[in-house]
Formats: C-alpha cells, structure tokens, sequence
C-alpha cells in the first residue's frame, strides 16, 4: 500500500539519524521525498539507496540559502523540520555565541521552514507540518540549557501556530524523542567518556537511567510516530508534541 503517493515531501537533516529514517519511510508508504542538509555526501547515499528522490545541499541557518531552496523544492505537502544539534556547556561556562548557535538552528530554522512552506499549504486546503522536537522541549537536563530552551520554543510554536491554521486542513506537530541512536547521542557518549573517565557502556547506562524502557529508541521508532501524524487518520491529531521516549516523559 502506498499510502502517501503523490504527496511531496521535504525533510531537513535528512541525510542521516532520525532524519534518513524518517526519509525512507515517508518513501516507502509513496511520497516524493526531498531531503536536505548541509553535508551532500550523506544526502546523495539517501538517494543511491531508494530513501528519498531528491538531495538539496543547504545549511538551514543560512537563510537565504535556506529560503531559495524550499523555493526550489517546490509545493509540498509534508513539511519535516529535522535539522538539529545539541552543545553542551554550564550555563555558567555558556558564551551568547553558543546559545545563538543553538536558537539559530534548533529554532529560528524551524520558524524559517515553516514560514515558507505554511502559505502554500494554507491557499491548497491541506498539509502536515511536523518538527522533530525533544524530550528537552518537555523537561530540563543539565548542560544543555540553550538546547533546551529552543527545543521548548519548538513546543510552543507548534502549539500556537496549530490553533492559528487549525480550520485551515494543514495540522501543526511536533514529535519529542528521547536519547536516539544518532551520532548526536554517540558524540554525547564520547562527551562523557572524555571529561569522566567512565567507560561507553557506563555513559550510556547514565544517558538511559531515567527511561523505563532502558534502552535508547530506534530511529526508525521516531519515524513510525511521524508517519501517523502525516496520515489521513491523523487529521484530527493538531498542536500535538508527543513523546517517543519509551516512558521518560
């Protein structure tokens, strides 16, 4: 079944992690699926191995760039704002170019997608909008204050902008993972490793202590969750930020 044929899709950050998974099954249930992000080797492997149509190599933080490329990708009918990296620092040690670094792409990136694609989907009477958020857009952890508080922002503008377009048959969410089996978890763990001493398995049984599921989820899991919210049985589903978090939140 192919569900989403037809159906154009972007995904920012889709060249690996969360984002390439979420690529391949929005290709597997149909869609014509763009992915883009700032590296184009990882973006065209997507293309070679059947994940996705199309490659666009832009940093989301530049925003003309940014901009001239959702141009260029044209009418969309699902929009996935992915694109998203966590630094670590006290807030005591934290410089204000840090915590721009961390509003810039974890935040203004996602309203600047948004932006441009909201319009189009508006005029048409139909679309999905959903951003990869966090569980830090639903609770605090130390050292990632700035992380946190985009991924909050996150949270608050899909809330917000769900129930301005709400009659309007595009739907607003936000899905907010836990710790992920990516290369932003993996950097997390070498963090750990690094300033403590502690063995990889010793830093991910720290990073996993707080989920009941005592495990790190599957990216493939987060994707599941995105692929219901861009469904037709999701049309009633708006302003959501729905934890895939094996029990944390």
């Amino acid at each position: 079944m192919t569900p989403l044929r037809g159906k154009r899709a972007l995904v920012t950050g889709g060249g690996r992690g969360i984002g390439r998974a979420i690529a391949a099954a929005l290709t597997g249930q149909g869609a014509e699926v763009i992915v883009l992000g700032r590296s184009r080797a990882p973006l065209d492997e997507a293309v070679a191995a059947g994940h996705a149509t199309r490659a666009i190599a832009c940093d989301v933080t530049d925003r003309p760039a940014f901009l001239a490329a959702l141009h260029d990708a044209g009418d969309l009918d699902i929009f996935v704002s992915n694109a998203g990296h966590a630094e670590t620092a006290p807030l005591k040690r934290m410089d204000a170019a840090l915590f721009d670094r961390m509003i810039a792409l974890n935040l203004t990136a996602v309203f600047d997608g948004i932006h441009a694609v909201l319009p189009g989907m508006v005029a048409r009477g139909t679309g999905r909008i959903v951003s990869v958020a966090s569980t830090a857009g639903l609770t605090g952890y130390p050292y990632v204050s700035a992380y946190c508080a985009a991924k909050h922002g996150v949270v608050g503008l899909t809330r917000a902008l769900a129930k301005e377009v709400a009659t309007s048959g595009v739907t607003v969410n936000c899905v907010c993972p836990g710790f992920t089996e990516t290369d932003l978890v993996a950097g997390s763990i070498d963090t750990i490793v690094a300033q403590t001493g502690r063995s990889p398995e010793a830093a991910l049984a720290d990073l996993t202590k707080t989920m009941p599921i005592g495990r790190l989820i599957k990216p493939e899991e987060v994707a599941a969750a995105v692929l219901w919210l861009v469904s037709d049985a999701a049309a009633a589903v708006t302003g959501l930020a729905l934890p895939v978090a094996g029990g944390e939140i």
